[in-house]
């Protein structure tokens, strides 16, 4: 009773920002979460299927299990499981309903119980990978009654043979594979992502690439035995990175668009992500390309889920991490050191548009969504649900699952241009924490936040101009044609500079220092532009001492006379409110 009342007490103790991955809602699980995927039944509830089990991931044990809430994710009935614990491993479940309320879910089951594999070596020292959750059969079973029990048969899909998996060690004999995201309907028809494997050593998988398995009878037939497959794209090589990329290209996730063409977005170790479109149902693939703003720049992600989902009103969200670059693509231990830094989650809004060859979509410069305290914490494997108007994202850290509803605020910006925000009349720049009320007396997170809003006119690039200060912060000149921000509190010394090259002497430059005291950011906005490093370093955007307590000095600041305006908002801005005041002072 003490430790509950203890961690009751410190959560009350810390404000809500919807943006932190503890304030929502718990998924339960055995004790490993992965790929917590939701569909909304016939019933009204919503179905989620988790893979968990006692151990870490790939540990004996693991299984798919099914949950319903009914409730939007507060709360959850009682597991059920899809498999036991007690069998083979069985992992990686999505979810497809059919017209008539059938729910299918399909996964990897090792069900031949193969116990080894052979893998490479150094990284296997005896030459075997005994991790053995993404082989064997992709099955699939199914639910009649919203997922309050599952059929008792598990059906095989037949998987085509591809030149990835006559030349794994087994000839494909043994296929390597796994799945996420959502499956899908395209007239009339089922598909299911697949992502197929090479081989198992440095980083786990050393190549892969995506197809699709798709039924033309799935929704209308009865007899599960009777539903047909068949393996696209059509040939022997699957969705792969582009001319020039590297061997991995997995995670496939896809959109159908307005037009029926389907999108397709998938993670590299490259340093960015990939997508292409197909215009034939997915028969056939356009050359993939990695992932561009709809201002022409690449848009950088590491070797993380990075999902793409079309919403109600007919535009897209996107999932990603915004850092990555050659700084990952030239790294020795590539496929492994691309697995890290998953937190914060940015999202982009995207758009229609036309193209050459059909629809496109344009993606707008993103959002924090969500993040942990820990920069240590990766969250992955989402999934969108609308209800009501409203928005909720699923994710996992590998050890808990969670729903989170999605801020309007953080939407408002992703699909189009909005007003300026107002400057406040008496901007103050709130402490970051204080003293809390608990029996220990010990730190309150406010997770406040402070912005600089400044047009400058610079006559030269000359380190060392202070523009703005008002002794706790200073924003000035830095090397390489930038601006840095430097924040004290007399205990902590911070500072973050923009991207090189970002600011350009002898005409007007808009600059937006942006602090955000909820995942202890900092960021700049330039000339309308959220800096994202570049080539130069792999993040755009640092974090500050969550021990920084409050950068209030003079109550009015020292500004340059080469600054032609000045505005201090006493809150951290959104990356679209940073745009619409480069818009507005244009």
């Amino acid at each position: 009773m003490r430790l509950f009342l203890l961690l009751t007490t410190v959560a009350l103790a810390q404000p809500a920002d919807p943006r932190n991955i503890v304030t929502g809602s718990v998924i339960p699980d055995e004790f490993y979460a992965d790929q917590p995927y939701i569909v909304k039944t016939d019933d009204g509830a919503w179905l989620c299927v988790i893979t968990t089990g006692p151990g870490a991931e790939g540990a004996g044990g693991q299984h798919v299990v099914s949950l319903r809430s009914t409730d939007h994710g507060k709360t959850w009935e009682k597991a059920v499981d899809i498999e036991p614990n007690t069998g083979p491993e069985a992992s990686y479940a999505v979810m497809l309903k059919a017209t008539n309320g059938r729910v299918f879910v399909f996964y990897n089951h090792n069900t031949d119980n193969v116990r080894q594999v052979i893998a490479d070596k150094p990284a296997y020292k005896d030459g075997f990978n005994r991790r053995v959750d993404s082989l064997g059969h992709f099955v699939f079973k199914y639910t009649d009654d919203n997922g309050r029990t599952w059929s008792p048969q598990r059906y095989d899909i037949p998987q085509r043979d591809f030149e990835i998996d006559r030349k794994n060690p087994y000839g494909g004999k043994l296929k390597f594979f796994w799945t996420v995201g959502k499956a899908f309907t395209y007239k009339g028809a089922g598909y299911v992502p697949l992502h197929k494997v090479g081989g198992f050593g440095e980083g786990f998988f050393t190549s892969s690439e995506g197809v699709l398995l798709r039924s033309a009878n799935i929704m209308t037939e009865r007899d599960p035995a009777k539903i047909h497959w068949e393996t696209l794209p059509g040939g022997e090589i699957g969705i792969r990175t582009p001319k020039g990329g590297g061997t991995i290209a997995e995670e496939q996730s896809f959109s159908v668009m307005s037009d029926g063409s389907i999108f397709c977005v998938f993670r590299t170790i490259d340093g960015y992500s990939a997508h292409t479109y197909s215009r034939d149902g997915g028969r056939s693939w356009e050359p993939s390309q990695y992932m561009r703003y709809a201002d022409g720049r690449l848009m950088k992600h590491p070797r993380a889920a990075n999902f793409a989902w079309r919403t109600e009103n007919g535009k897209y969200l996107y999932w990603f991490h915004n850092h990555g670059g050659r700084f990952i693509r030239e790294h020795p231990r590539q496929r492994t050191n691309a697995y890290e830094d998953r937190n914060p989650v940015w999202l982009s809004g995207g758009v229609e548009a036309d193209g050459p060859a059909g629809k496109i979509i344009r993606w707008s410069q993103p959002e924090i969504v969500l993040y942990d305290d820990d920069p240590m914490i990766r969250m992955s494997y989402p999934d969108l649900v609308e209800e009501g108007g409203k928005y909720y994202l699923t994710e996992t850290q590998k050890d808990v699952a969670r729903v989170h509803e999605i801020s309007p605020s953080v939407l408002e910006g992703l699909w189009g241009p909005i007003p300026p925000p107002t400057p406040p009349a008496n901007p103050e720049i709130k402490p970051f924490y204080q003293r809390s009320r608990r029996a220990d007396h010990g730190k309150e997170d406010l997770r406040t936040g402070f912005s600089l809003d400044i047009w400058v006119n610079l006559a030269t690039g000359q380190p060392g101009q202070i523009l703005a200060t008002n002794g706790a912060y200073t924003l000035h000149t830095a090397p390489n044609n930038s601006v840095e921000l430097i924040l004290t509190d007399g205990r902590t010394v911070n500072q973050w500079a923009s991207d090189p090259g970002s600011v350009t002497p002898g005409k007007p430059q808009h600059i937006v220092a942006i602090v955000d005291g909820g995942p202890k950011i900092i960021s700049f906005v330039i000339n309308g532009q959220l800096n994202d490093g570049g080539d130069a370093r792999q993040f755009g955007w640092g974090r500050f001492s969550p021990n920084l307590m409050r950068v209030t000095g003079a109550a009015k600041p020292t500004i340059s006379p080469a600054v032609q305006s000045f505005h201090l908002y006493d809150r951290y801005l959104r990356t679209a409110e940073a745009i619409a005041l480069h818009r507005a002072g244009q």
